[in-house]
């Protein structure tokens, strides 16, 4: 059976969309290791499906050694959903088409460094948009720069906030990203 790591920084909601699309069938493997780069309350989805949970503190001197050292070796997939940090580019390296990202708009817009969460949803309703959504792209050595895999769109509307278009754009998140991984995983 295939399986794969899942990185992550916050509430999780991505990732139980995976355990849970894992646990009825819906993605055909299992999650191996969930990796937090901070104390985050991800991790009780982690514990509460028995996946090992592994905190790789992003202020380390070594991060980069210790998260490339957290990587089970028979990883087939790394997915990045809602991890803030950088992946450092050996590791990048290591799993070259095998590491991709969700992010919460329609790359190429509104992407790169400091762009993540609200402030996306904010530059997104600053900016007079009709439609935002989400991507799923694989990770390179930029930042939100890889090829884009899937998107899904939410369409703005006039009386948005940057958390009403976020509570919109989050389920679309749960299925793009857990369809995405099907797929990849199922190839």
């Amino acid at each position: 059976m295939k399986s794969f790591t899942v990185l992550i920084s916050g509430g999780g909601s991505n990732l139980k969309a995976l355990l849970d699309a894992c646990a009825c069938g819906e993605i055909p493997a299992r999650v191996n290791t969930v990796i937090a780069d901070r104390e985050c309350s991800g991790r009780q989805h982690a514990e509460a499906a028995a996946v090992p949970f592994v905190l790789v503190d992003r202020k380390r001197a070594d991060f980069a050694a210790a998260l490339a050292a957290a990587m089970p070796a028979a990883t087939d997939l790394v997915v990045l959903a809602g991890f803030l940090s950088i992946l450092p580019p050996a590791l990048v390296a290591h799993f070259p088409q095998r590491i991709i990202n969700l992010h919460p708009s329609l790359l190429p817009k509104y992407g790169g460094a400091g762009m993540y969460g609200l402030r996306v949803h904010q530059a997104v309703l600053d900016a007079g948009e009709r439609e935002s959504g989400c991507t799923v792209h694989y990770v390179d050595s930029g930042i939100d720069s890889g090829a884009v895999i899937a998107q899904a769109r939410v369409p703005v509307l006039a009386d948005d906030m940057p958390h009403t278009l976020q509570a919109r754009i989050q389920p679309q998140e749960h299925r793009l990203l857990t369809e995405t991984v099907a797929r990849l995983l199922a190839t």
